[in-house]
């Protein structure tokens, strides 16, 4: 599989895909038209490990809902990140069996690396 959980509207996912330059193979998706199913997210997990590892802390509605002041678990996070979309840190990467959460730098270059390597 190869699919960019995304949004449109989001310069920095735009950057990120422009600098990744992906080939037409993979699928993107924006997840504000086309919502995260439970399934999807279930399939991130399992890569990702965990459904913290998957939800941004970043989000406008994390600092309105005063989330930080609670203690969250895993089903609290995967509620969360499937009620709004805003909960997913983006962009989320998936290239066979591999996932790359984020827009740090080490995470898209990583990211870049490993499709990189793969084209050779």
């Amino acid at each position: 599989m190869k699919k960019v959980y995304y949004l449109k509207t989001c310069s920095t996912c735009v950057r990120i895909l422009k600098a990744l330059n992906l080939s037409p193979e993979f699928v993107l998706q924006d997840i504000k038209t086309e919502e995260i199913t439970v399934k999807q997210l279930e399939e991130m997990k399992a890569l990702a490990g965990s459904y913290e590892a998957l939800f941004s802390r970043r989000s406008k509605l994390y600092k309105e809902m005063d989330l930080k002041n609670q203690t969250l678990t895993e089903r609290d996070y995967k509620q969360y990140i499937l009620e709004h979309y805003t909960f997913l840190s983006r962009p989320v990467i998936i290239v066979n069996d591999k996932i790359f959460v984020g827009n740090s730098a080490k995470t898209v270059e990583a990211a870049k690396l490993y499709i990189k390597s793969l084209n050779v």
